[in-house]
């Protein structure tokens, strides 16, 4: 069976809901990053460190609700919808006169952050399944044992899931995928906590200092400036997903007003952030002080058990988390294929349908340019992930640079095109502080991105992943 997919769109029946949206926000905002909140917090002190936690996320909080009123447009609940970060852009500070250079850059940033996200999850899945093997085999044969593992052969096994997830059709279909995601985020943060706990009731005290830049004993001074600078764009970086937003709420059905409904989504999604990351953060800072590790996990060896079951966790929501960023990037480049050639019957419009029987009828719709297309790119990622296994460092310095862009500075802009927010009135003038504020932190960030990434060059290898 056959029909034309040229009409499919802005006409499809949305069936989000709250819950599902949230399941996606959750998923797009706790990544494995949380567990280098110890770390993290670890450079900046008892003071600062919980302090910027809570600062950065009620940052993100606030420009995230004023970017759900950008959905639509010009009439936030009966306007023209916006399905995607770049359609909003381009609705909204076209009228500023630098619409075509607005879209471009953030649409650049934007798909290569999520990209980015997409080759650094390939990367860290390959790291925890070959930890978990490594921990396994000394456990079993002790200390001293030679227990070398491949992190290639994981990349490629974590590269042929992808490429099957990547067949569901877009981001409402992998909503059962985002729900395991923030389960199992809460599953291994909870053991994280847990084992944090666990490890401070030995100890009897918090460990830690209330200065900065005291963690790394024996470093020198312009290396702890540098980490600090990078544990503050950690921070930063670990609550956003204003790059998605959009893409979650085009899910939504309606009603309620979809900036309504998203603005809970994004309630429950930065609130829940905030509680875990702040927990796990102060938590494992007092539990390991200036030694908390970069991965949280490798600072446990017992039992054995449960930590195996956390790094199972981290690799589970890195599978099906890795869909939700991917799916996004497979929307917008059928969409642009679809509408350049439109003719019936075409590649990239012609629909197939295969229908089989079970216990009742189901049926399985696809196009050609989908599945080669989908596949082809995941190839792509996968192989450059096993060519730049040191990559996670360079996905530093792009969330260091797109950070102040497509989370506080195009939205922004976007919300004051759309609320008529007149030049030098007094919340003209408060976005204006904040946007400077989160540039600074943008800046110094990419600063200690790039002393990270010069230290990385020094030891890394092609096809070679270190544990």
């Amino acid at each position: 069976m056959e029909m034309d997919a040229s009409s499919a769109g802005e006409g499809r029946v949305r069936t989000g809901t709250v819950w599902t949206a949230t399941a996606h926000a959750f998923t797009a905002v706790v990544g494995s990053g949380i567990l280098a909140l110890p770390w993290s917090v670890a450079q900046l002190g008892w003071i600062l460190g919980p302090f910027f936690l809570l600062f950065f996320a009620a940052v993100t909080y606030y420009i995230a609700i004023l970017l759900c009123d950008c959905y639509r447009t010009p009439d936030p609940v009966k306007g023209r919808r916006n399905s995607t970060y770049m359609d909003a852009v381009r609705a909204l500070l076209d009228l500023t006169g630098a619409g075509p250079k607005h879209v471009l850059i953030s649409g650049i940033m934007q798909y290569s952050m999520l990209w980015g996200i997409m080759i650094g999850f390939t990367i860290t899945a390959a790291i925890s399944t070959a930890t978990m093997k490594r921990s396994t085999c000394f456990h079993e044969k002790g200390p001293s044992a030679k227990c070398g593992v491949s992190g290639i052969s994981y990349m490629l096994a974590f590269g042929a899931l992808e490429i099957l997830l990547s067949q569901f059709p877009n981001l409402e279909k992998v909503t059962f995928l985002s729900v395991i995601a923030t389960l199992t985020s809460l599953a291994y943060a909870l053991i994280a906590l847990c084992l944090s706990i666990a490890k401070f009731s030995i100890q009897h005290e918090a460990k830690g200092t209330i200065m900065v830049a005291m963690a790394g004993e024996g470093l020198a001074t312009s290396t702890k400036v540098w980490r600090v600078f990078q544990a503050l764009g950690n921070i930063a970086f670990s609550y956003t997903y204003s790059m998605l937003l959009l893409e979650i709420q085009d899910t939504l059905k309606s009603p309620p007003a979809e900036n309504k409904a998203m603005k809970r989504v994004t309630l429950y999604a930065i609130g829940g952030t905030a509680l875990f990351y702040t927990s796990l953060g102060c938590m494992g800072y007092a539990a390991f002080g200036a030694d908390a590790p970069g991965n949280y996990l490798t600072g446990f060896y017992k039992p054995l058990w449960l930590v195996d079951i956390a790094n199972l966790a981290v690799i589970i929501h890195l599978i099906v988390g890795y869909q939700v960023f991917a799916q996004t990037i497979f929307a917008i480049n059928e969409k642009s294929l679809a509408t350049r050639w439109q003719a019936p019957g075409s590649f990239f419009n012609k629909i197939y349908t295969v229908s089989f029987q079970c216990k009742q009828n189901y049926s399985f719709q696809f196009t050609p340019s989908r599945i080669l297309l989908r596949t082809g790119f995941v190839v792509l990622t996968t192989l450059v992930a096993m060519l730049f296994p040191f990559f996670n460092a360079i996905l530093g310095l792009l969330g260091s640079i797109s950070f102040w862009p497509l989370t506080v500075y195009f939205p922004l802009n976007m919300y004051m095109v759309q609320a008529k927010i007149k030049r030098g009135n007094s919340k003209w003038i408060m976005f204006q502080v904040l946007s400077l504020l989160c540039l600074v932190v943008s800046l110094v960030s990419a600063v200690g991105s790039v002393a990270d990434i010069l230290e990385h060059l020094k030891h890394a290898q092609l096809f070679h992943i270190d544990l």
